[in-house]
């Protein structure tokens, strides 16, 4: 009830003002923001890529994008949390206005871009908070690196992270920065997988810990991508893959006043298309790889379908800017047990 009524005062307001209001009034509310998640529950503890998730509902990244608002988030009742998308060098992003609420379909189209503070200053917040959670950052490239260069990117990233990431999730299927949808393409992906787990390979025997590493892909996707994407993912061993991105796609938005804008889609529509990607990935990787599902999670129904269809587990974020806190709690106690 708190939430929806915070909710109706927010969404007077440009939605780049309000998800930055809704943030600061958390950490604004201090130790009293617990009360509105949930507690702690062994039960619903999960081992995935090597990792203890206190529970299996997580934060998508985009939602803290350079890691400020960790420990009020962390009191929302998430078993893990998403940061970035986190580039090497800070980054304006797109011009505004570039998201867009579509309230009666329970959607958003952003065109961000990543902007971010840069990983330098992302890793200052994360070592501010007193948030020692399971942390995963997620890395991509900057605007202005040429697609054939965009793997030193990735691994600037990948070597700065690494010692403070619970697990890294890369970042190739975003719509919003030119061509990085191409990094999807089998020579391209083969490339990048090669030298990022190399170097994953170097960063673990240095440090004597191996980090797991996601990859995050789009909804977008025939079924022979779909296909390469599991062939490559088996080939260099990543740990897991998450489905889905935002689409490109405007199916079930037709004739909205927001739907021709550019950028991806996200919630409620991109459901159906997001779990079917998950459910080809499933059959094909039949359980080698774990599979982390989002995209469209706006109850825990949703949730369960996503762990039906092959996820082990789940992350929130357009779903969690219509529902709040509630939805959480009601993705836990759906897959619980």
């Amino acid at each position: 009830m708190l939430y929806r009524l915070a909710r109706t005062a927010l969404f007077q307001l440009d939605p780049e003002t309000a998800h930055e209001l809704a943030l600061k009034s958390m950490c604004a509310l201090g130790p009293a923001v617990a009360l509105l998640g949930a507690g702690a529950d062994r039960g619903e503890e999960r081992t995935v890529m090597g990792i203890r998730f206190p529970n299996p509902v997580g934060l998508a990244a985009g939602m803290d994008k350079n890691g400020e608002y960790l420990d009020p988030l962390a009191a929302l009742g998430f078993g893990y949390l998403e940061i970035g998308t986190v580039t090497p060098r800070p980054q304006p992003g797109n011009p505004k206005p570039r998201l867009f609420r579509l309230v009666e379909h329970e959607a958003i189209i952003n065109r961000m871009g990543f902007n971010n503070v840069g990983v330098e200053r992302l890793l200052r917040n994360v070592e501010k908070a007193s948030f020692r959670g399971v942390l995963g950052i997620n890395i991509g490239k900057n605007f202005d690196t040429p697609i054939e260069r965009a793997a030193d990117d990735y691994l600037a990233c990948l070597e700065a992270v690494y010692e403070r990431a619970t697990y890294v999730a890369v970042n190739i299927s975003s719509p919003n920065t030119k061509n990085l949808r191409d990094l999807q393409s089998k020579e391209r992906l083969d490339e990048l997988l090669a030298a990022i787990m190399a170097r994953r390979d170097a960063l673990a025997a240095r440090a004597g810990k191996v980090k797991p590493l996601a990859v995050k892909i789009a909804p977008d996707l025939d079924d022979e991508q779909i296909g390469a994407i599991a062939e490559l993912a088996l080939k260099h061993r990543i740990d897991a893959l998450i489905a889905t991105n935002t689409t490109i796609g405007r199916a079930g938005v037709e004739g909205h006043r927001h739907a021709g804008e550019a950028g991806g889609l996200s919630g409620r529509p991109v459901f159906a298309l997001s779990t079917e990607v998950l459910r080809k990935l499933s059959r094909l990787l039949a359980g080698r790889i774990p599979l982390i599902g989002v995209g469209g999670i706006h109850s825990g129904a949703d949730a369960r379908a996503k762990i039906d269809a092959g996820a082990s587990l789940v992350q929130v974020y357009t779903g969690f800017i219509f529902h709040g806190p509630d939805l959480v709690a009601e993705a836990r106690r759906a897959l619980k047990g």
